[in-house]
């Protein structure tokens, strides 16, 4: 039997209206529910140590970032869940699978994350399929 690893998600929002702690506190307020989402093994904000390169800071953590450990079989309740919540906002969501690979994707509207989350589902699929053969 294969087994497959969670991937870790990133997911960073892009508000243009709102000020750094806005976007910071909206970010906060979605930790708790994302960790409630079916398949999200764990949820954390990003320290600043973990943070992409020219990445902005707030508080020991980067602006309006968070991340997912989700099992990969169960990537489509966290995009479902993003869609609900932010659909109607721009975000980011970076996909890391263990073998290193990333994917990046940008979405501003429910109908963007649904074809980011087909695109994810995707990319998840292969590389659990990858490691399985080479297992």
């Amino acid at each position: 039997m294969a087994t497959t690893s969670n991937v870790e998600v990133t997911i960073s929002l892009i508000e243009l209206g709102l000020d750094e702690d806005e976007l910071q506190t909206e970010v906060q307020n979605l930790l708790p529910q994302i960790k409630d989402v079916d398949g999200v093994e764990d949820a954390n904000l990003v320290a600043v140590t973990e943070a992409p390169q020219g990445a902005k800071a707030f508080g020991g953590f980067s602006l309006g970032t968070l991340k997912a450990v989700v099992n990969p079989a169960l990537i489509k309740p966290l995009f479902g869940f993003l869609g609900r919540v932010l659909g109607n906002k721009t975000i980011k969501v970076g996909i890391k699978v263990t073998d290193g690979r990333e994917l990046n994707l940008e979405a501003s509207s429910r109908e963007d994350l649904e074809f980011a989350r087909q695109l994810a589902e995707d990319f998840v699929n292969k590389t659990n399929i990858q490691n399985s053969n080479n297992g």
